[in-house]
């Protein structure tokens, strides 16, 4: 069982920056391919982004590209999103996942399917 918590959430002004964190219960957290998917009001929960095992790979929805960068910390079982240069449309509720199963890390890693555990999500708005 994992447990994710998801932090950092809040109003932010168009332009800012926010960095939200995920904290992951359990041992194994270095194992798990980790990532961040966010979902917009009448909206599909759509992919962000997502971090390898080690963090040597990542993979970016084009909408993240240039202007977010996930990262993680696998002592302190938790990943991260740096998000920079906010705009409206990125507000959503943002949400961690883990992918606990030994896979190759490509850009299936996008689809939800490969998630098996996920967060109960925090709140981004950006608004003026």
């Amino acid at each position: 069982q994992v447990q994710l918590v998801e932090s950092g959430g809040g109003l932010v002004q168009p332009g800012g920056s926010l960095r939200l964190s995920c904290a992951a219960s359990g041992r194994t957290f270095s194992r798990y391919t980790m990532g961040w998917f966010r979902q917009a009001p009448g909206k599909e929960r759509e992919f962000v982004a997502a971090i390898s095992w080690s963090g040597g790979s990542t993979y970016y929805a084009d909408s993240a590209k240039g202007r977010f960068t996930i990262s993680r910390d696998n002592a302190k079982n938790t990943v991260y999103l740096q998000m920079n240069s906010l705009k409206p449309e990125d507000t959503a509720v943002y949400y961690c996942a883990a992918d606990t199963f030994p896979r190759v890390f490509s850009p299936n890693i996008a689809m939800q399917g490969p998630y098996d555990y996920w967060g109960q999500g925090t709140q981004v708005t950006v608004s003026s």
